[in-house]
């Protein structure tokens, strides 16, 4: 595919906007948020439902002039689901063409193999409280490395045993991954 097909591919999006990153470790920064629309999960959780409709038609080469528009050099792109969406790929792969420090913050349901090297992946596993952690793909593990992080939404006592047992079993101190917590907002405090 030619760089000019590629800047015409659609990718459906809810919003793209500026803020303070929040959530992970890149916390405090300006940041650049694409925020893609449709999800496959239905989290009990969940705080943008608004993204589960099909979202605003954009294309590659509009939603790069937007990015740009804004001057910052972390862009994360999030949803609903970023991976339902194959031109996502295509448009990670630039932004790191275009020097960009890229986030993507993915459920964990879907394969992030493909993910191009470079883009530090937030992979959001589902706590049994979520109803959807019968979906976590636990292979996707196997590609992180050091750059990437690990988020868990807690919402009870559940919660916090089943990610006790997940980062036991599956190693995540000894490959140095970094692991986000996140209470529910509303449900559970920081100091539970």
């Amino acid at each position: 595919m030619n760089q000019f097909s590629t800047f015409d591919q659609t990718l459906y999006l809810s919003e793209i906007f500026e803020s303070i990153q929040g959530e992970s470790s890149f916390q405090g920064l300006w940041c650049t948020f694409v925020r893609t629309s449709g999800c496959n999960l239905r989290c009990s959780y969940c705080d943008s439902t608004y993204t589960f409709s099909k979202g605003t038609p954009y294309s590659i080469h509009s939603i790069l002039e937007q990015i740009e528009n804004y001057q910052n050099d972390l862009v994360e792109i999030t949803g609903g689901e970023p991976l339902l969406q194959n031109p996502v790929h295509d448009l990670m792969r630039i932004l790191l063409e275009k020097k960009k420090t890229v986030l993507l913050e993915t459920s964990g349901s879907l394969d992030i193999a493909k993910v191009p090297d470079g883009v530090k992946i937030i992979l959001d596993l589902k706590s049994p409280s979520s109803g959807e952690s019968s979906k976590n793909l636990m292979g996707n593990l196997d590609f992180l490395d050091a750059d990437d992080e690990v988020k868990f939404v807690l919402a009870n006592k559940e919660d916090f045993d089943w990610m006790i047992h997940t980062i036991r079993n599956h190693f995540f101190l000894q490959k140095n991954i970094r692991l986000l917590l996140s209470p529910v907002h509303n449900i559970l405090s920081s100091a539970q």
